[in-house]
């Protein structure tokens, strides 16, 4: 017996010369119970029984238990006893998972306290580790309460397989001086007449199917409380992000309201600058119109004042020409009549000479 993948098949094949399927891969190889035809071993005949493991990739536990508790009950009845029985472990292993440790319990469970001293542990894969760390980890299986120590306290032994026919035989002689014994479950179901699931080993199975559904339901209830709480945890980060675009909403509102204000503002600002400006413009404009209409009357005064300057020096200058003109006139008058004298003088002179001459 032992965990899927362990070399159950292998060994049996190895000293029993049967061709049963073993498994290269993660899949499980061994379907059901499978016994080997009778063999010889220093002088005696052995049959094994190969059964399938606990962690079986095809059947359930309960398909599994079902079918050795079945195997082993019709044995027993058939008054066809075991002489030892063989749990394989590798020694590879880094340590015992869930797994190796259920297949484990299913196996005590099976064998019952009072068929250990008929029970074998056989750690193989020995070449996948250094003598070492092999040695380092068989102790601890030995000594480690939480492993094989209980066992081995009462009466189970170690042996190693080394994947030869020399060190499967060896094992096979640390049984031939033992006495066929009776294993847990072959009482309770032939003897005590009870159920498979009335077993130690149904029971723990079912413990650990109510264990199963505990932790799925467990698992489900967290599921949904975490669903819940990421659902409650999204509608909180609904409302935080609700709420932040709210407030920045309103910080946007109020920004853009500030905006607007200073908007406003400046514009009122503006506004007064350029009334101001206007102001300013209109009161430089009235003071150049001023300035332009004081010029314009100082101009009129001027051209008043230089024409009546003017008329006064044409009246001057009219009385002057009148003036001339008398006093050129009076001049010429004079002048006439001085010429006209002193013509007179002179003809009177030129005719007192014509008359001296003649």
């Amino acid at each position: 017996m032992g965990a899927t993948g362990t070399g159950k098949t292998t060994f049996v094949n190895l000293i029993s010369g049967s061709n049963f399927k073993t498994s290269g891969g993660i899949m499980s190889c061994t379907p059901a119970v499978q016994a080997t035809a009778p063999f010889n071993c220093l002088g005696r005949k052995i049959t094994l029984i190969d059964t399938p493991g606990f962690d079986d990739s095809l059947q359930t536990d309960g398909d599994i238990l079902n079918m050795i508790a079945t195997y082993l009950a019709q044995s027993y009845r058939n008054n066809q006893k075991l002489t030892g029985v063989i749990y394989f472990h590798r020694i590879s292993d880094v340590r015992m998972n869930g797994v190796s440790r259920r297949n484990f319990k299913m196996f005590q469970d099976l064998c019952g306290d009072k068929s250990l001293s008929n029970v074998v542990i056989v750690t193989n894969m020995w070449g996948e580790v250094t003598r070492e760390v092999g040695q380092a980890r068989e102790l601890q299986l030995r000594t480690d309460p939480t492993l094989f120590k209980p066992i081995f306290d009462k009466g189970a032994r170690m042996h190693r397989h080394y994947n030869t026919v020399d060190s499967a035989e060896n094992i096979l002689v640390s049984f031939l001086d033992d006495q066929p014994t009776t294993l847990q479950i072959q009482r309770e179901i032939v003897e005590e007449s009870r159920t498979i699931n009335q077993t130690a080993a149904g029971l723990q199975i079912e413990a650990e199917r109510t264990a199963q559904r505990e932790e799925q339901r467990r698992q489900q209830e967290e599921q949904i409380r975490r669903a819940n709480e990421a659902a409650a945890a999204r509608l909180e980060q609904q409302r935080r992000d609700q709420e932040a675009a709210r407030i920045a909403q309103e910080a946007l509102a109020r920004q853009e309201e500030a905006r607007q204000a200073a908007a406003r503002q400046a514009e009122a600002a503006r506004l007064a600058e350029l009334r101001r400006q206007e102001e300013i413009r209109l009161a430089e404009v009235r003071r150049i119109q001023e300035q332009e209409a004081a010029a314009r009357r100082r101009q009129e005064e001027e051209a008043a004042r230089l024409r009546a300057q003017m008329e006064e020096n044409e009246r001057r200058n009219r009385e002057e020409q009148q003036r001339l003109q008398r006093l050129l006139a009076e001049q010429e008058a004079a002048a006439a009549a001085s010429r006209k004298s002193d013509w007179v003088r002179n003809r009177n002179k030129v005719t007192r000479r014509l008359k001296k001459i003649f």
